[in-house]
């Protein structure tokens, strides 16, 4: 999974010490229990394997993720999964650019008149490498644009009543604390497009100081020397078109005073504004800047890797549910002060793929064939910003339009004996109403999102799916346990505090494989619902992600 906030998690985890635990009943009605179940030992093999050290962490475009694509590919053939990647493959093999900001190259400088400031880099300052071209220097005049985002929704547009065209827009982190998380999260995923479009050269974001309570700005210096990866389209262009967007910095709060300096508001005053919840106003800043960077690019590949269950109805086995889980990690650790230096990802998402491979297991053995045909799509480059998912979803190798639904696996913490699952994005589609009767089959309630602030239905591989208006869900175990001397939600808490993205992430954790086995089951019942209903998933009608455009 993508980071998420840490200091959002503990909190969460605090707030559910003491909750009551969920009574763990049989299921109602055994006859609605599939005949078909997974298997503990065969969920192990494959975590274990995929979470090996010989697999150094599998790192989009290293041997190790090469080595764990082609175990994900043996499989689907010893389960006589037709091929669905390219060219009669079980592989669709994506070409990325991997861009390095070239050290001490980056600038950034705000003049007016033969007043000259120049911001420290990366004390004051923050950036990225360009995905396009090796040298920039942008000069151009500044304007504030609040939060920079744009919504008829929601009645937004930051940018009404100012020209931005061949101008270096200025706007704050985050977004408006009215705005709906999940929603917000997709309006502020979106404000390079918001530039973009309305002609901006370039962006300056304004680190805050309520931002600062939550991830430090020194926090964000850290990965200064961390590559950015876009994929290629098939003329070699990057995958996000905003070539106008030549430049951009993050700056912190106590530096950006002065580009206020000739403003009608100033900064205190409106940080102060944002805090309560109070309209940010857009404005020119009278001053202009001056931006350069060099950047570095190297070519690399890596595979999604898909593979097909051909569905039984002469009409619906030309549509598809797709089943989604990441293969990658972060690769290798470079700091010195660990002994060890393997990011296994063993939760994340070593134990998403095991799922799906046993839910694919579970599909052909069932004995009876589903009537929609069932895709499994084991994606790459998740942890470089859903990069596989998001290829597939441009350049899908079915009609992306047959697509009725995507079931994302994600990191599920098998920790413990869970009572609940999560389903992030039930609330929008009738997917929400199938998990609830799938998960009731095993005794297992469906429970609320438990942290809506960390907005996650916008942070994993079924995201690009609903961009192109594919209804989704991202499943994974709830905070309640069935044992009364275990707590969901602590445990769940402490694995993202001591282990998520370190290398502690690995089979030495304790993981409970016979919950692997409800939460599989659960998944396959899932599939296998949406898989033989007549009506495919439909979009609620008030979901503001069944307007996307």
């Amino acid at each position: 999974m993508r980071l998420i906030s840490m200091f959002g998690l503990t909190l969460i985890a605090a707030s559910l010490v003491g909750c009551n635990d969920v009574t763990d009943t049989e299921a109602s009605n055994n006859s609605t229990v599939a005949a078909v179940t997974a298997n503990a030992s065969t969920l192990q093999a494959h975590l274990e394997f995929l979470a090996s050290d010989e697999l150094e962490g599998r790192d989009t475009g290293s041997q190790g993720h090469e080595i764990a694509a082609k175990y994900i590919a043996t499989e689907f053939q010893q389960l006589g999964l037709e091929p669905a990647g390219d060219d009669g493959t079980y592989f669709q093999r994506i070409k990325f650019r991997r861009s390095y900001l070239e050290e001490n190259s980056a600038t950034f400088t705000v003049r007016n008149g033969d007043t000259e400031i120049e911001f420290d880099y990366p004390k004051q300052f923050i950036t990225g490498p360009s995905a396009y071209t090796e040298q920039d220097d942008v000069t151009a005049p500044l304007v504030f644009v609040g939060y920079g985002l744009v919504s008829e929704a929601f009645g937004l547009n930051d940018y009404a009543g100012v020209d931005v065209n061949g101008k270096i827009v200025v706007m704050l982190t985050g977004r408006p604390a009215d705005l709906p998380s999940e929603e917000g999260a997709h309006l502020n995923s979106s404000k390079t497009k918001f530039a973009a479009e309305r002609g901006a050269v370039g962006i300056i974001t304004l680190h805050s100081p309520e931002r600062e309570k939550v991830r430090p700005f020194e926090v964000g210096a850290m990965y200064q020397r961390a590559p950015t990866v876009r994929w290629l389209q098939p003329n070699g262009e990057p995958n996000v078109a905003y070539k106008n967007i030549a430049a951009g910095a993050y700056l912190h709060h106590e530096a950006a005073a002065p580009l206020f300096a000739k403003a009608p508001q100033s900064l205190t005053d409106i940080f102060a504004a944002a805090e309560a919840g109070e309209p940010v106003p857009s404005f020119e800043l009278g001053f202009e800047a001056q931006l350069t960077r060099a950047s570095r690019h190297e070519e690399i590949s890596s595979p999604n890797v898909a593979a097909v269950l051909p569905g039984s109805d002469p009409q619906l086995k030309h549509e598809y549910v797709l089943y989604t889980a990441h293969s990658d990690h972060i690769g290798i650790t470079k700091d010195l002060s660990q002994d060890d230096h393997i990011n296994n990802g063993a939760m994340d998402n070593a134990s998403g793929v095991a799922v799906m491979l046993e839910t694919a297991r579970m599909f052909v053995e069932s004995g009876v064939a589903p009537k929609r045909s069932v895709l499994f799509l084991s994606v790459t480059a998740e942890e470089r910003g859903l990069l596989g998912a998001d290829y597939f979803a441009h350049q899908p190798t079915v009609p992306l339009a047959n697509i009725v639904a995507n079931v994302n696996l994600d990191m599920p913490v098998l920790l413990y004996d869970f009572a609940d699952v999560i389903a992030f994005g039930s609330t929008h589609s009738t997917l929400g109403e199938t998990v609830a009767s799938a998960a009731g089959k095993y005794g297992i309630e469906l429970s609320e999102d438990p942290m809506p602030e960390q907005a996650i239905f916008t942070r994993s591989d079924h995201y690009p799916f609903v961009k192109k208006g594919v209804p989704a869900v991202f499943l994974m175990t709830g905070f309640t346990a069935k044992n009364e001397d275990e707590n969901g939600g602590e445990v769940w808490g402490k694995f993202f505090a001591e282990h998520y993205h370190r290398p502690s992430d690995s089979t030495d954790l304790p993981i409970n494989y016979d919950a692997g086995v409800v939460f599989t089951n659960i998944n396959y019942a899932i599939g296998e619902e949406i898989a033989n209903q007549q009506q495919r998933p439909r979009w609620l009608p008030d979901s503001f992600f069944a307007k996307l455009d």
